[in-house]
């Protein structure tokens, strides 16, 4: 509240304009009066001002002394306070309301919304044969029908559908590059492991390039391995990088003997971009064909530590026909050097059932070059 303004009221005598007011002797001018001692509450304003005043002073004296080099420096500002949200916690409050859980006749798993038409992906062996599935949004979601649109066993994933006006408004999760995921990224999981309810847990990419085997014993490449824990019920659930983006589908986890069913630190996700490649096609109710070279390859030996050596060729197979021969090290594929294993499933990813490529093999010490005509990927393995 503003105080009252001051008016100066003196008596000004007349005077003539060419000369100036009379000035009264020095022993007759008026005493001043004393000014008005202010209200109680303008006082502690005053003081108040005037301990902004010193304030101000002060900071000014310092900042002077600072400049002039003076051996106490001004004290350093304190750290503020943390918010509290972990970033692990602020990856959870934009994924979680997207991750449901997923039930069928004999199992549970996790899967995740897609798209905003109401297109979740989740594992193909959470589904199993099922034609219809249970889906949640929530522990406080009612149970919502989710038709499987398509599944495919080779890289364990399937595509559900529930209706437009069963999807709540929420953001459906992103895929990221998984080409560009590294060993140390942060890697959170959201699922539901043991029928708990959207549980997070995290840690970090501590491998890539992985081999698992799918349920219908076909292998899977480029897999992403991480020791974010993950259980039984976590099937189908996302693997998130820093900015929520899905690095992979959580598929399998190592486990601590024959009966052991826990986590040991070993998990692994089907990585992002193989979901890009796969759902579209099962919305659209395809069934995928991969290309079959048909031969199992391993790490070359100490003394030929580059390329895949063949370790198996499968009788009538496309390998086979194409002249490869166990014991051959595969070096190149379609001029693609061949450093291990995994080079080999890379080297025809892309490729169609009935394509030509040329493998480059040494054999013997010598070069060799064949070129095999791709064949269909069998729906089970060997």
């Amino acid at each position: 509240m503003k105080g009252p303004k001051h008016l100066w009221t003196g008596d000004w005598r007349a005077h003539r304009d060419d000369q100036p007011p009379p000035v009264p002797p020095l022993r007759e001018m008026p005493k001043p009066l004393p000014a008005p001692e202010p209200p109680r509450s303008r006082r502690g304003l005053a003081l108040l001002g005037a301990g902004i005043a010193t304030v101000v002073l002060l900071a000014v004296a310092f900042a002077a002394g600072g400049l002039l080099g003076d051996d106490n420096p001004a004290p350093k500002p304190r750290a503020q306070a943390p918010s509290g949200r972990t970033p692990i916690g602020g990856i959870y409050a934009r994924a979680s309301p997207a991750v449901v859980s997923v039930r069928t006749r004999g199992a549970t798993g996790t899967g995740f919304l897609f798209d905003r038409d109401g297109t979740l992906v989740t594992n193909a062996h959470v589904v199993g044969r099922s034609r219809q599935v249970a889906i949640r949004f929530g522990p406080n979601g009612h149970s919502i029908a989710a038709s499987v649109l398509g599944v495919d066993p080779s890289s364990d994933l399937a595509v559900l559908k529930i209706a437009v006006s069963d999807t709540p408004n929420v953001d459906p999760l992103e895929l990221a590059d998984s080409t560009r995921v590294k060993i140390g990224d942060t890697a959170v999981a959201i699922g539901n492991p043991f029928g708990l309810d959207r549980t997070a847990t995290a840690g970090i990419v501590s491998g890539l390039g992985r081999h698992i085997r799918a349920p219908n014993g076909v292998e899977i490449d480029q897999v992403i391995q991480t020791d974010a824990p993950i259980n039984p019920g976590n099937s189908g659930g996302p693997l998130l990088d820093v900015r929520a983006r899905v690095i992979g589908v959580n598929s399998q986890i190592a486990t601590a003997g024959q009966t052991g069913n826990g986590n040991v630190g070993i998990g692994f996700a089907v990585p992002a971009n193989t979901v890009r490649q796969v759902v579209p096609r099962l919305k659209q109710g395809q069934t995928i064909d991969r290309p079959y070279l048909g031969v199992t390859t391993g790490r070359a030996s100490p003394t030929q530590p580059d390329g895949a050596i063949v370790r198996t060729v499968k009788p009538g197979g496309p390998g086979a026909r194409g002249g490869l021969q166990t014991g051959d090290v595969i070096v190149g594929i379609n001029g693609r050097r061949v450093d291990d294993p995994s080079d080999v499933s890379a080297g025809i990813q892309g490729q169609a059932p009935g394509d030509v490529v040329t493998v480059q093999v040494r054999r013997d010490g010598q070069p060799v070059t064949l070129d095999v005509e791709l064949g269909k990927r069998p729906r089970r393995g060997p």
